[in-house]
């Protein structure tokens, strides 16, 4: 580059500028061609060749750093190389039989069926967005595949997995009850209930199937017995079937001479009903629905409730609506209102188009009455709800408690109060008053370590003894059998390793002869072995596993058995026996709000055949 000393005017490079560096440099304005390029902070020529700018930045770095801070000199345009694999994944999709591509497509599958989602999932473009971000190598199945193959058979593998595990199971109990889906289609559940080996109590649904026959009791026992055949399930090692109090149910068990349970909540919520047939009752629930109703049609008063709730610091809760078949709804509307009561006068009040609405001293004087007698009572229905946990042998404590405690007529009770309470244990006490019934229960609690013969009468308890007994050695008498063989076997086998193992005689010495009462001298020292039937064998058991310490109330009665198993090695298969009967028939009703989210508006066409098996995976899959 060369220098040169002059005032003439520089001027910018004519034409469009691509290049910020053009900023710094220009041409003399007699140089017309605009050949040779001046920088305009020292005036200094600066050769480039063919309009590359290489030569003006590093002038600009070697006299000018501070201008040439401020601009940033361009890099070559560089393609960025895809790697081997980069370039494959874009190109090679996986092959269909491929490992990666069956695990993803059985995920999806599962994803679809266990969260209850429609088969339509699989075209929506924001699920198949993200599983080519995922993996963009993996090609989604079209919808019919997963409607065709993908469920199908799915459900044939979950459905031998389930079979596996009740066939192993040595007793089952199980709950069933009828349902019209969305679309008016009548259907039956059937749920199975047994312990497994590791002592955990397992519940599977086996059936949704479609019923449109005639509900009668021929009809739902013939369907029963045809549900059990078509998973092998013999009749015999069902110990009970738990259904609600339908006269059609009640029929059909009866002609297939099923043992059965009538299902807790039910009969809780009929004595319910039964005890508040009364025309102040009937008034006052009358007064609670419509201003519940009032409220949840109108956003306005849902708003002013809110801000009353705040206004004198009351709980911001929801008013409660009554639903005629769930269980414990009314006495919850009842208690909100209660709760509330303050509020929604002050509400109702502004209104005088509602002011009627608010519920008089006689209605809260009788809401109050009901709420003393019901409340307690609610926690239970839900306690003895439960599927993975022991609820039978609850029943009997939990009568005995109401009889004793929650619906004992106290002193300050109001008239309507003594009354409820009296209507709801006479109503419990009839209904399961019957000896099947009775006999079922005492077995159960008989067989639960937290209660054994404690809610037993005492006259009956002899009786629940001997039965426990007599069923263990009909039922396990091959087993008894082998057991008394074996050990007798051990015996003989120890007496002759302790005869091998005693010091021989020494030699020489001369035997001496016993007398006849040394043989009863013996005998009078020592503890005679008689030999023991299998009846005392039991009976004996029987008395070690009354007379074990008690347990805690609120421990897990199968974890008891669990560690107590080979102590009770007869009594542990009668605890199996009984402790897998559900004490309501909530299970199935669960199948059938699981048919509701699998049956909806917008996949009210499915086929009763994917409706079974839609609901049985989305209860079985784990």
């Amino acid at each position: 580059m060369c220098a040169a000393a002059t005032s003439e005017e520089i001027v910018d490079k004519k034409g469009k500028v691509s290049s910020p560096v053009w900023d710094f440099f220009g041409f003399y304005k007699s140089d017309h061609s605009q050949r040779n390029v001046v920088c305009k902070l020292c005036n200094t020529a600066v050769a480039t060749k063919g309009g590359n700018t290489t030569n003006l930045f590093y002038h600009l770095r070697c006299a000018h750093p501070l201008e040439h801070s401020r601009i940033k000199q361009p890099q070559p345009a560089q393609q960025k190389k895809q790697t081997t694999m980069e370039r494959y994944s874009t190109l090679q999709p996986y092959d269909k039989s491929s490992k990666r591509h069956t695990d993803i497509t059985q995920a999806v599958a599962y994803y679809i069926a266990k969260d209850m989602l429609p088969l339509s999932t699989v075209e929506k473009p924001g699920f198949k967005k993200l599983l080519n971000v995922l993996d963009p190598r993996y090609v989604l199945p079209g919808r019919k595949y997963f409607s065709k193959t993908a469920i199908p058979k799915l459900y044939l593998m979950c459905k031998e997995s389930v079979q596996q595990e009740i066939l192993s199971a040595k007793y089952f109990a199980t709950t069933s009850d009828l349902w019209s889906s969305r679309t008016s289609e009548p259907y039956i559940g059937l749920t199975v209930h047994f312990i497994d080996e590791e002592w955990n109590l397992r519940t599977r649904c086996l059936e949704t199937a479609y019923f449109p026959d005639d509900h009668t009791g021929e009809v739902i026992a013939e369907g029963m017995k045809e549900a059990l055949l078509s998973w092998s399930l013999i009749e015999h090692k069902m110990v009970c079937i738990t259904t609600d109090s339908g006269a059609n149910v009640v029929k059909a068990t009866s002609l297939n001479n099923w043992t059965r349970l009538q299902c807790f909540g039910h009969r809780l919520h009929s004595a319910i009903g039964a005890a508040g047939k009364d025309r102040k009752v009937d008034r006052a629930v009358g007064v609670c629905k419509k201003v519940v109703s009032t409220f949840s049609y109108s956003w306005k008063k849902k708003s002013a409730l809110s801000k009353a709730q705040q206004r004198l610091h009351l709980p911001t809760h929801q008013l409660i609506t009554e639903s005629p078949t769930r269980w414990g709804s009314r006495q919850k509307m009842v208690a909100r209102v209660l709760e509330q009561q303050k509020a929604i006068t002050e509400v109702l009040s502004a209104d005088k188009n509602a002011r009627h609405l608010i519920p008089t001293w006689q209605d809260i004087d009788v809401l109050e009455s009901m709420n003393a007698a019901l409340a307690p009572l609610l926690e239970f229905t839900d306690s003895l709800s439960g599927e993975s946990y022991v609820t039978v042998s609850y029943v009997k404590p939990v009568l005995h408690l109401f009889r004793s405690n929650l619906l004992q007529v106290n002193e300050g009770d109001t008239e309507l109060t003594k009354e409820m309470k009296t209507k709801i244990m006479a109503y419990l006490d009839e209904k399961y008053a019957g000896p099947d019934t009775d006999d079922l229960l005492d077995m159960a609690t008989l067989m639960d370590p937290r209660f054994k013969v404690q809610y037993i009468r005492p006259g009956k308890v002899g009786a629940i003894k001997r039965r426990a007994v007599s069923e263990v050695l009909n039922e396990g008498q091959g087993q008894s059998q082998a057991g008394h063989s074996e050990a007798a076997a051990t015996e003989g086998a120890e007496g002759g390793a302790a005869a091998a193992a005693a010091p021989p005689e020494p030699l020489g010495v001369k035997k001496q002869r016993k007398s006849l009462g040394s043989f009863f001298k013996k005998q009078s020292q020592e503890e005679v072995d008689l030999p023991l039937t299998d009846e005392q064998r039991v009976e004996s058991e029987l008395e070690r596993y009354l007379g074990c310490p008690d347990v805690d109330s609120e421990s897990d009665p199968l974890d008891w058995w669990r560690l107590h198993e080979h102590n009770f090695p007869r009594l542990s298969q009668l605890a199996k026996k009984y402790l897998c009967i559900p004490a309501t028939s909530t299970p199935s009703e669960r199948i059938f709000s699981t048919g509701g989210n699998v049956v909806t508006c917008t996949r009210a066409a499915l086929k009763p055949e994917k409706v079974n098996q839609l609901v049985f995976l989305a209860q079985n899959l784990e």
